[in-house]
């Protein structure tokens, strides 16, 4: 009985204008920012930017894809009186299901930092291109291992578990962020293939690069 109510709710929420005007609205800020990540990461794209601006392709690129995501925060509706997926609203889970949450959240954020601490967060951001140019020592990536070139033509995101969670592990999924999670989960996974040897490499770089952030207290601590 509980799942027919759901499911005349679901459908009776495609036929209410009132709904579908902020979720058509909700998609189009998606598509906005999916559009302009995707079109400007095109081999196309880039060489047309590199060649007008050079060097600041990389930053134009990150501080697009920036203003596109504010657009996407300020404007976005939420849909109040839609039906949701879920919700916790029975004790015990009323308590412990948002904690939970919680908890994953902090994790999947403290995984985020670590793993921007293996990747060389100066150039993706373009600032690298920058500075390297201005000291004459030509393109970062020229200096980049195979290895490290195979794993970033694998990944679009380099945190892609990370914000699956922070997307799904909600107490409540309502109809807004329902789209929100559907939408940014099939962008992250069509051009998501990391195998084991990327794998293999992304830890060897942690190890390192926790090792190198130990070095200063082993220092003090003698």
């Amino acid at each position: 009985m509980e799942k027919q109510d759901a499911r005349q709710g679901w459908l009776a929420a495609m036929q209410d204008r009132s709904i579908l005007v902020p979720l058509a609205w909700d998609l189009g800020l998606l598509l906005l920012f999916v559009g302009q990540h995707s079109l400007m990461a095109t081999d196309t794209v880039k060489a047309w930017m590199s060649r007008y601006f050079g060097v600041l392709q990389r930053s134009l690129y990150v501080a697009c894809t920036a203003l596109a995501l504010q657009l996407v925060m300020r404007y976005w509706e939420p849909v109040p009186r839609g039906p949701v997926l879920w919700e916790a609203r029975a004790e015990p889970w009323a308590t412990w299901v948002p904690l939970l949450c919680f908890v994953l959240h902090v994790i999947s954020w403290l995984l985020i930092f670590s793993i921007l601490l293996v990747f060389d967060y100066a150039e993706l951001m373009g600032l690298k291109q920058v500075y390297y140019h201005v000291l004459g020592l030509g393109e970062p990536l020229a200096l980049k291992s195979p290895r490290a070139l195979r794993l970033f033509s694998h990944l679009r995101h380099p945190v892609c578990v990370e914000l699956l969670t922070v997307l799904w592990v909600v107490p409540t999924l309502g109809t807004d962020r329902l789209l929100l999670a559907l939408l940014l989960t099939l962008y992250l996974g069509m051009a998501h293939g990391l195998d084991q040897q990327d794998l293999r490499y992304l830890r060897a770089q942690l190890q390192r690069k926790l090792h190198l952030l130990s070095r200063p207290q082993e220092g003090e601590a003698e």
